[in-house]
């Protein structure tokens, strides 16, 4: 482990001359790429600085162990040398889940789109809460939302709701929402009392900007409508939402959430140039899916993911088998458990294959 710290050190510092070189600093995308590697690096690096002072006080403590003659001496510093070694074995394994590889993507924003399934207004009440429950988990985390389009359902919640999570880190933690979220209950549409079940899909797209994927402006078809939903006469009355088709993959995106035109242009674009990077990345999890076998992401959106069993309280993750029983808190955005419990599983996945030495 040491020489695979050290050669990342290495690389550290390298990424940090060629930083400061007039050639990369004219190159906005590569300036972009490096300094992302930089701040990456830089968190291996920091544990590295620790775990090297650990290992240096070890062996400081194992050589007056075999030297020092004060059996007092002695005696502080093999209770200090135990400490250590438990130190140095939580640190290592700490650094070898650090150096599990990334996806490139993990670090950037997402968009996050909700769409009810199947069970008609019950669907879309059910995507509506699905949409208070991510809201919720993001407000807990201090993560900033910006709400992008939607359709709301004819009985409340959304037939579609589109969202951007803006936080480091935000596509790797939520990437693994991504399939089809089942939910058990008697909706408030049902008469006779029964439990029905109906469905929600949610689908995680990592944002991606002009350095990612470039879009000819000649392949967007640009059409304005007038906003329906909230905001008064200068939102509903005035052609200010925008809807764009990239002609080649037949991929359509809109936004009407703002008042400006060219503000709800910009969000629409985002939100098309993540879906036309999307049918790449997709090729990607599919390939990666296939050679791993794993059971967490594969990127597969048909794929039922979790079921939300109201009347028993209960909430069961098909993935890797995890049932909790406090639903109500769960759909309340303290979903922080089973987030961390699906990138554990990832890891083990990883680390059994023997991705890290």
């Amino acid at each position: 482990m040491l020489e695979k710290l050290e050669a990342i050190f290495q690389r550290w510092k390298d990424v940090e001359a060629e930083l400061s070189s007039p050639d990369v600093m004219a190159d906005m995308k590569r300036y972009a790429q490096l300094n992302k590697e930089y701040k990456d690096l830089a968190k291996v690096v920091d544990e590295y600085n620790i775990y090297r002072n650990i290992m240096s006080n070890i062996d400081t403590n194992k050589d007056i162990l075999a030297t020092e003659k004060d059996d007092e001496f002695r005696e502080m510093a093999k209770a200090e040398l135990d400490e250590l070694l438990v130190q140095r074995d939580e640190k290592e394994e700490h650094i070898r889940l650090m150096l599990i590889p990334k996806d490139p993507e993990d670090s950037k924003n997402a968009i996050v789109e909700i769409r009810g399934g199947t069970g008609g207004d019950e669907a879309s009440i059910f995507a509506g809460d699905l949409y208070r429950m991510y809201m919720r988990y993001c407000e807990k985390r201090g993560w900033k939302t910006e709400l992008v389009d939607y359709t709301e359902g004819t009985a409340g919640g959304y037939k579609e709701i589109v969202f951007n999570v803006i936080a480091e880190d935000a596509y790797g933690t939520l990437k693994y929402e991504s399939g089809v979220h089942r939910v058990q209950r008697v909706p408030d549409t049902e008469t006779q009392g029964r439990v029905h079940t109906s469905a929600a899909s949610v689908v995680v797209l990592p944002e991606v900007d002009e350095f990612d994927i470039v879009l000819n402006p000649a392949d967007i078809r640009k059409d304005l409508f007038c906003s329906s939903g909230p905001g008064g006469q200068s939102v509903n009355t005035t052609y200010s939402a925008v809807r764009l088709t990239h002609i080649p993959t037949g991929l359509v995106a809109q936004c009407q959430d703002q008042k400006s035109q060219l503000k709800n242009f910009d969000k629409a674009l985002q939100v098309l140039r993540s879906r036309v990077y999307e049918l790449e990345l997709q090729k990607h999890l599919e390939e990666a899916s296939k050679r791993r076998k794993t059971m967490v992401a594969t990127g597969d959106r048909s794929a039922k993911v979790r079921t939300y069993n109201y009347p028993q309280g209960r909430l069961t993750e098909h993935r890797i088998g995890l049932t909790i029983y406090n639903l109500a808190e769960v759909m309340n955005g303290n979903i922080q458990e089973i987030m961390e419990a699906l990138q554990f599983a990832e890891n083990a996945e990883k680390l059994k294959e023997g991705t890290v030495a």
